[in-house]
């Protein structure tokens, strides 16, 4: 995050979004998380996985003080009426005070603004109980879904040689538990381009003239769209998903299904592309480009001094895990019955200010993959393999999804004959 201001400013207006005509109490819990996500200042893969859980939740809420609708991931029920809205904000409460120590107050502080809205009874009190056992059930299957395992990689290095002392991000995230793709290997692609093909030399040629510090061919749009998806964090991606989420006519229990598939979606695609990237260690431009005399392809040429535009993240670089994630939310954006898919928008906050629009999530999904050749951290065949892959979660994720309903309403079915 380039600007701790506005990070402030982003959580005081999210913690305020309940006054916004067009949302309802889903969109503005998950405008509220991604925003203390944000803030929080945890490495990436760790904020998806924290937004997992927390729409997780409250898609578990709205399911479990419906009457007629079954929950999936916990085996919580009502006890009786419960206030829909009190147990909302005491499941995200649960997670979020967990999974975000360093923003407890304002978490709290937000509950406390639902919670005295609400009036004082019964309903209230058997929402809040419903919602924190929830969190909790929620809570116990995140202790066991390898996030504190032991990291599955090390760099391999030659003793007593200099190697880099920042420690690889999210290096455990193969060995972590899915949402709904099964097996972090399941859409592991093929390798990157062989050193010596044309494919590697044109690929490197192309990130090496335009994804520079100082490139003189780069348009200043492209350096905007550079910047703007510098974000990574997950507030960019649920602003677009809420872009269409909070046009009229969407039911609350709609939104809380959409933003938990979008959110499982996206973290198992972040599973799946740690799986490829520390499986295969693939260079970063960076290192390519000053390394390119070395690499046994003699239409290559060396810039020991190149840097690229933004900073290179610290992790493999194939494939590209934002065109991962961009492609699995466009694949189940797509699948939404009913969505303007012509109205996405979404801010950034490593480009304040700059409100960028897409009238096609294919626009969307490419904008994100030149962004990162832009930026000079992707090669181009990465952004192809990372968006198809983000296909194949986004495909699998809805076939998942799509299963889980019918079971759930053979279940409600046979319930209501009984």
């Amino acid at each position: 995050m380039r600007s701790c201001t506005f990070t402030l400013a982003l959580v005081v207006v999210a913690l305020a979004s309940s006054t916004s005509a067009s949302a309802d109490a889903v969109t503005d819990w998950n405008a509220r998380a991604a925003a203390l996500v944000s803030a929080e200042k945890m490495p990436a893969a760790y904020a998806y996985r924290a937004m997992a859980i927390a729409q997780v939740a409250s898609e578990e809420a709205v399911n479990a003080a419906s009457s007629n609708a079954a929950s999936r991931w916990t085996t919580v029920v009502a006890s009786g009426a419960a206030s829909l809205d009190a147990a909302l904000a005491a499941a995200n409460r649960s997670v979020l005070d967990a999974l975000l120590p360093g923003r407890r107050s304002d978490v709290d502080r937000a509950y406390r603004e639902v919670l005295t809205a609400l009036p004082d009874g019964d309903a209230t009190r058997a929402g809040v109980a419903l919602g924190e056992r929830i969190g909790a059930a929620l809570l116990e299957r995140a202790a066991s879904d390898g996030f504190a395992s032991a990291p599955a990689f090390r760099v391999e290095t030659v003793p007593g040689a200099w190697q880099a002392t920042t420690a690889p991000v999210a290096a455990q995230w193969p060995l972590r538990k899915a949402w709904l793709i099964g097996r972090a290997d399941r859409f592991r692609p093929g390798a990157p381009p062989a050193l010596e093909s044309k494919r590697w030399a044109s690929d490197l040629a192309e990130i090496k003239a335009i994804g520079a510090s100082a490139s003189t061919l780069r348009t200043p749009e492209q350096t905007e769209i550079a910047r703007f998806w510098e974000a990574t964090t997950p507030a960019v991606y649920f602003e677009l998903v809420r872009s269409v989420a909070e046009l009229p006519g969407r039911s609350l229990a709609s939104n809380a299904r959409l933003l938990a598939l979008v959110a499982t979606a996206m973290d198992d695609a972040l599973i799946a592309v740690f799986d490829a990237k520390y499986h295969y260690a693939f260079w970063r431009p960076i290192s390519a480009i000053r390394n390119a005399d070395r690499d046994g392809n003699d239409a290559t040429s060396a810039d020991a001094a190149w840097t690229p535009l933004i900073e290179t993240p610290m992790h493999p670089e194939y494939p590209c895990a934002h065109c991962i994630l961009a492609a699995a939310v466009g694949t189940v954006l797509a699948d939404e019955p009913g969505i303007d898919t012509t109205r996405l928008h979404a801010t950034s906050p490593t480009l304040p200010g700059v409100e960028r629009r897409w009238q096609s999530i294919g626009a969307f999904v490419a904008e994100v993959a030149n962004a990162r050749v832009y930026a000079g951290v992707h090669f181009r065949n990465s952004t192809e393999v990372g968006a198809t892959m983000g296909a194949q979660v986004g495909k699998a994720a809805l076939a998942d999804a799509h299963f889980a309903r019918a079971a759930a309403d053979v279940r409600s079915s046979t319930v209501a004959e009984k």
